[in-house]
């Protein structure tokens, strides 16, 4: 990772504050080496350069956006500009399209000031290690190339959220007719961005009657009307509304829309923990297969694979790290507990929209409400936390806890997890700040707090 200000530079994509760090200079710079590896890799393939970008709602997305298009097309790249979108629905495009890559320009859940180039390869998946790698040693090697007059890109606009919508009709679990018949009543949080229009036109498609749905921060203007990460927290308006309007549910979206949330009937917060694990127990029902979630997630999971007697395996925490290990073990659903789910019968990425559709699916086959579908759900509480490092040698603390505690169950997947009888803690080295996160799970918060102050002292100690 390097930084810059307020940029970041990592194979996850280029983040940084507008004008304070992500730069119009930084934005051509990046786009233009992304360019020049799309269309070296269409050289080979012997195709057009074709690159779709779509964006977040952002006050900088439009801008942004011109200025990746336009640089998109000087590296002799056909553009499809998908405008206002969410992150799936960048990515089914892309494989749609069989494009070379995609740009999409969201910060996800960071603040307003923020923006992105997110960046995913021709299979609609984010960039591998190695590929994003590639394409930054371009920008960092000033390689990228520009074609001459006779040579630019074309551009194309169209819009892409009827297609994603209706590849989620097509899915034989999902019954628009039955859900239509339940006449949920649904409230969903937008927070000012694609969410507030790709949502309710879901809903929409799903049966829900227009005059069911009410639209919080529905307007697309980027200024969020509250933090746009979808934590208990940040949500108190859709919880009220929920209650007041005696609602059967809320849908929560962060602001691209690639992580869910839900609020049950009676403004109560249903954990974005819980978000996966509500979807797994819905597809084990139609799908027999392995399950796939990172390390921080919640144990929940593995209960649900118990439930239904399939396996769940962990992976490092991140998107693509999730995907690779769906991939090699062929797993039916994937996601991770920040509201993240993956269905591959759709394509490799977390996507709010299917998420929405299979919980109103689920409840719809089981004639219950949210609320008691949640008291179903195994219950665990989870601890998120930072350790300042400053001195601290994280990976010989981490090796120093690992020899400490061998026998108990260890995955060094991704830092150091430990597994006990009755909870766990995850400790991972920041990549972006010097500190550990530290994650932990229990069935009581009192457990759950004992293991984090426990293993915050102890990582101290080895200072």
């Amino acid at each position: 990772m390097k930084a810059k200000g307020t940029l970041m530079v990592t194979i996850s994509g280029i983040r940084g504050i507008f004008g304070n760090g992500l730069d119009p200079s930084v934005i051509v710079r990046y786009s233009s080496a992304f360019g020049t590896w799309c269309a070296r890799r269409a050289k080979e393939k012997r195709q057009r350069p074709v690159v779709v970008v779509g964006r977040d709602a952002r006050v900088t997305g439009e801008i942004c956006a011109q200025l990746v298009t336009a640089t998109l097309q000087s590296t002799g790249c056909d553009v499809l500009d998908v405008g206002l979108a969410t992150t799936p629905t960048v990515a089914m495009a892309v494989m749609e399209e069989k494009a070379l890559g995609g740009v999409i320009l969201s910060a996800s859940h960071n603040p307003a000031q923020w923006n992105a180039l997110k960046l995913i390869g021709t299979d609609g998946e984010f960039l591998r290690a190695h590929e994003a790698e590639e394409m930054l040693q371009i920008a960092s090697e000033n390689a990228q190339e520009i074609v001459s007059y006779d040579q630019l890109g074309a551009y194309q606009h169209e819009h892409y959220l009827f297609k994603h919508i209706q590849a989620i009709l097509k899915l034989d679990y999902i019954n628009a007719n039955a859900i239509a018949e339940r006449d949920f009543r649904v409230i969903v949080d937008g927070i000012n961005s694609v969410g507030g229009i790709a949502i309710p036109a879901l809903l929409e498609d799903l049966g829900v009657k227009r005059e069911n749905i009410s639209v919080l921060n529905g307007e697309p203007n980027g200024l969020f009307a509250h933090n746009p990460e979808p934590l208990p927290g940040h949500l108190e308006g859709i919880i009220q509304a929920v209650k007041n309007q005696g609602a059967d549910l809320g849908i929560v979206v962060d602001p691209d829309a690639d992580r869910l949330a839900l609020v049950a009937d009676g403004g109560r917060y249903v954990s974005e923990e819980l978000t996966q694990v509500i979807a797994a127990d819905f597809v084990l029902r139609h799908r027999k297969g392995p399950l796939v979630t990172n390390l921080s997630s919640s144990r929940a999971l593995e209960d649900i694979g118990a439930h239904y007697g399939v396996p769940v395996h962990r992976s490092a925490v991140g998107e693509i790290n999730v995907v690779d290990k769906m991939k090699e073990v062929g797993a039916v659903l994937g996601g991770e507990g920040s509201g993240g789910v993956i269905v591959p019968e759709l394509h490799y990425g977390r996507d709010a929209l299917i998420g929405t559709a299979m919980v109103l699916q689920h409840l719809t086959n089981l004639g219950i409400s949210l609320s008691e579908l949640e008291s179903t759900m195994p219950k665990y509480v989870m601890t998120k936390g930072k350790i300042p490092l400053g001195d601290i040698d994280a990976d010989a603390a981490l090796q120093t806890l690992k020899e400490n505690y061998q026998g108990e169950r260890i995955s060094t997947v991704d830092g150091l997890k430990i597994d006990f009888e009755d909870g766990w803690v995850h400790l991972r080295k920041s990549n972006t700040e010097p500190i550990a996160r530290i994650y932990t799970e229990a069935r009581t918060l009192e457990r759950a707090q004992e293991l984090a102050k426990r293993f915050d002292a102890e990582v101290k100690e080895l200072a």
